[in-house]
């Protein structure tokens, strides 16, 4: 049986890893800027995950929807905050976000599962 969070998680990891060796000066800001951005502050971190997740489906990345879910259930959110979360990200981004939408209940089951194994 195939673990798709793990292989996300790995293969992430990897190329961050890789795109981190190039040593580009751009890319190592923008990424230190994501991570301070998600950090506490105003806002707590479950609200800027919902945040994250929210523009993420919008903007229709999956990748970034899947990092988004991952880190809110990690940061302790619910799967009804989620579908919440998720049900406005699909009010805003209009029908063209339901296969993200699909995508997402999806992975947050796979994620619910890769938990409950380790």
């Amino acid at each position: 049986m195939s673990d798709i969070v793990k292989e996300f998680n790995d293969y992430r990891a990897k190329m961050n890893t890789k795109i981190l060796a190039d040593n580009n000066k751009v890319v190592k800001r923008i990424f230190n800027l994501d991570t301070n951005a998600f950090k506490e502050g105003a806002l707590d971190k479950k609200t800027k995950e919902l945040l994250g997740l929210v523009a993420s489906t919008v903007l229709r990345c999956d990748d970034c929807v899947k990092y988004h879910l991952e880190a809110s259930y990690n940061e302790g959110l619910t799967k009804e905050e989620i579908s919440e979360a998720l049900g406005i990200a699909t009010l805003v981004g209009g029908t063209i976000v339901i296969p993200h939408l699909r995508r997402a209940h999806e992975y947050w089951e796979e994620i619910e599962a890769h938990h409950s194994q380790g």
